[in-house]
């Protein structure tokens, strides 16, 4: 290992993140002048280019930009406030009232748009009003939303399970998919236990209760958002069609579905699209600096430092699991989920399938929950900053109330790092 390529590696992708550099071009400076330092300057330039390109010559990794714009379809097509009324209906009378509408529906949402920060852009715009005037705390409001924001990220379709997979070299998507529902739906009803006992302290209402006859006129009215999720993974399990053509079949059910609501028009479909194409395109431009990135990292044989590293401290594989959850609950706090996963997936991943023994569907999906995590804390926190925008309040008064919810999801975390069934047993029941 050349510990000179290493500390520019190090000290220059922290100086340029510190200095404000968006994370994709600190991740390709910061590769450049690694590769310039340990060989010299034509290879290293033509081998990263050529990394970055191969980085993205992917096929699964076309489900991603569908997925993305899928996403802000919906988004923007009258789906989300279906979803509420929905979730109204079926957890509105329990105590909590509107807090447990809002958990549930972010799930909802969050899960079929696959995005963390569209379902807390567009559940907390509708319910932060609402549970504002039945006389909740709006700290508290933006503290649901924003947790229950995240759990969207698990429960498939999830971009970055997508990315997981490339990162892993080619564990199943549809495996993957199947892994999260446990973990995402345990995540969710964690947060709406604290959050109910939190209202029911507070003395905040329950919803009303519903007539059956309007009850089933939401119901119905709702269905048509929630068969995409029927369509997406049971066309995948069925073998109809793969995940990437999936995502393409969940663009057109959502465009269709939104002109029939009526909320997205010709006129406002090009600012969708535009909205979609930037953000694929920093999600694809982070996944190509990433993998040259990982490049480095293999030539400098880091991964296998680090495996030593933590072998040196125990050899006890629930210290070291221990190890690298903390770890990665730490990476979450400073850096987004995408690099994240890109970055530290090769380092980790060889301990945990050859020295745990663990399965990599179970490593991914324990991953992403660490990572979660670190979507709602400060400093690079997206969804926090998200929530608290749409909650018109400040991220140190949303902090405490978060506090409970944080320990959640962490509780939730270790119970999946622990108990590999959680993740693994639906896709053991479909053979994948």
């Amino acid at each position: 290992m050349d510990i000179i390529g290493i500390l520019v590696l190090v000290i220059s992708f922290f100086f340029l993140l510190v200095a404000g550099v968006p994370v994709a071009y600190s991740i390709g400076v910061a590769g450049v002048l690694t590769m310039l330092v340990i060989i010299d300057s034509l290879p290293a330039l033509t081998t990263y280019a050529m990394r970055m390109a191969s980085g993205l010559d992917s096929f699964a990794l076309l489900a991603i930009p569908f997925f993305i714009l899928a996403g802000n379809i919906m988004n923007s097509g009258g789906i989300a406030l279906r979803l509420i009324d929905f979730a109204k209906v079926l957890v509105g009378r329990l105590p909590g009232g509107l807090a447990v509408v809002n958990v549930v529906a972010n799930m909802l949402f969050g899960a079929i748009s696959g995005s963390a920060a569209a379902a807390a852009s567009a559940i907390g715009s509708i319910m932060t009003p609402e549970m504002k005037k039945a006389g909740y705390d709006p700290n508290f409001s933006a503290a649901v939303n924003i947790s229950s924001a995240t759990t969207g990220m698990t429960i498939p379709p999830s971009n970055v399970l997508i990315v997981y997979s490339l990162a892993s070299g080619g564990v199943s998507v549809s495996a993957l998919f199947m892994a999260g529902y446990l973990p995402g739906i345990l995540t969710g009803v964690a947060i709406m236990i604290v959050a109910a006992m939190f209202a029911a302290r507070k003395g905040y209402p329950v919803g009303v209760r519903v007539p059956f006859s309007e009850a089933t006129r939401v119901f119905f009215r709702a269905i048509p958002s929630l068969m995409l999720l029927v369509i997406v993974i049971g066309g995948i399990l069925a073998g109809l069609f793969t995940a990437t053509e999936a995502s393409a079949i969940a663009v057109l059910y959502a465009l269709i579905l939104s002109f029939i609501y009526k909320e997205l028009t010709w006129a406002k479909l090009p600012q969708v699209l535009l909205r979609s194409a930037k953000t694929t395109a920093i999600v694809l431009l982070l996944v190509a600096t990433c993998t040259g990135l990982s490049w480095i990292m293999s030539y400098e044989n880091i991964p296998q430092t680090v495996s030593a590293a933590l072998l040196s401290i125990s050899d006890n594989p629930v210290v070291i699991l221990i190890l690298i959850n903390v770890i990665l609950l730490i990476v979450g706090i400073f850096m987004d989920m995408t690099p994240a996963v890109l970055i530290f997936t090769p380092i980790f991943l060889p301990i945990a399938t050859g020295q745990l023994g663990m399965d990599p569907v179970h490593f991914g999906i324990m991953m992403v929950l660490n990572l979660c995590v670190g979507l709602c804390t400060p400093p690079v926190g997206s969804v926090l900053f998200i929530g608290c925008s749409v909650a018109g309040t400040k991220i140190d008064q949303v902090i405490r109330p978060l506090l409970p919810m944080f320990a959640a999801m962490v509780i939730v975390l270790f119970l999946v790092a622990f108990l590999p069934d959680l993740s693994l047993l639906i896709p053991r029941l479909f053979g994948l």
